[in-house]
């Protein structure tokens, strides 16, 4: 089994295609189907069905991509630990992200982090913190940055809390909460809410701070992205609850201190193998120590 063989693997099973999966690694088609064809031999079963219509993995794919993974990204990160021991980084950083994280500017950090490692190959994802968290589990993310309610700690990864901060409603400008100072959540109860979908870690926040002060609200709309939010709460459609140093960024509303609003912490995880020179490199940059959390 070769490494190049297993990478052609892994870019048909992402793109179900092996037109565009040879394009992703700048080989003619016939080239990698050829050398997947003699790895599906040497294993003794086949890894993908093939029709005019479309590609899937076959029972035994699916068992094999797990353990590919880990050789290809142990092969990475070998090359990567060699040249870090010659002063050199090299290798991968891919970087998961949700929009609201405000602890570290991300995006002038990779800027300044390519500047200085042009030898890395850099990539970001912008999702859901539990989306992220089990990317990070599986080696397709080096590190991710999220938020999180106080009483959730990400499980299988390595975490380090960046920063705290209380979350703030926002409104319409023409809303009668717009002039108050302040609010209870007994007082947004009354209102519809605009969040992120049920069982996210965003949405989690603000359900279990409602849940324990034994409140119910009516969330009538869900998005999966938060700078969607303002759109919905500045016509008067809904209110909805943001971090606070989130929120000055945005325009066309209105924000309202709560007095008895959740905590959202802003964490920063990597695999529990460690970090890679790279993720090592990033996160220093970034001025996140280096230390165990």
């Amino acid at each position: 089994m070769e490494l190049q063989q297993v990478r052609y693997v892994l870019a048909v099973a992402e793109t179900l295609n092996f037109t565009r999966a040879a394009e992703r690694c700048l080989v003619v088609q016939s080239a990698l189907s050829h050398q997947i064809a003699r790895l599906e031999q040497e294993l003794g079963a086949r890894l993908f069905e093939r029709t005019s219509r479309r590609v899937r993995l076959t029972a035994a794919g699916e068992a094999f991509l797990p353990a590919a993974r880990q050789c290809l990204e142990a092969a990475e990160r070998a090359a990567a630990e060699v040249a870090a021991a010659v002063g050199e980084v090299r290798g991968r950083l891919a970087v998961g992200l949700i929009p609201t994280v405000t602890a570290v500017d991300i995006p002038a950090g990779l800027r300044e982090f390519r500047g200085r490692h042009s030898g890395v190959r850099i990539g970001l994802r912008v999702g859901a913190s539990n989306d992220l968290v089990e990317l990070v589990r599986q080696g397709a993310l080096d590190v991710a940055f999220l938020g999180l309610p106080t009483a959730l700690r990400p499980q299988g990864v390595t975490a380090r809390e960046l920063s705290r901060g209380r979350l703030v409603a926002v409104v319409a400008p023409d809303h009668p909460l717009a002039a108050r100072e302040r609010v209870s959540l007994a007082e947004l109860s009354a209102e519809t809410f605009v969040d992120l979908p049920a069982g996210t870690a965003g949405r989690a926040q603000t359900d279990l701070a409602f849940a324990a002060a034994r409140l119910v609200r009516d969330v009538a709309f869900e998005v999966d992205d938060a700078a969607y939010i303002p759109r919905l709460v500045g016509p008067g459609l809904a209110v909805a609850m943001l971090p606070a140093a989130y929120v000055p960024q945005l325009t066309g509303v209105v924000t309202v201190e709560v007095e008895d609003a959740p905590t959202r912490v802003e964490t920063v995880v990597w695999p529990r193998t460690g970090r890679s020179p790279a993720t090592a490199a990033f996160l220093t940059l970034l001025g996140i120590p280096s230390g165990t959390p």
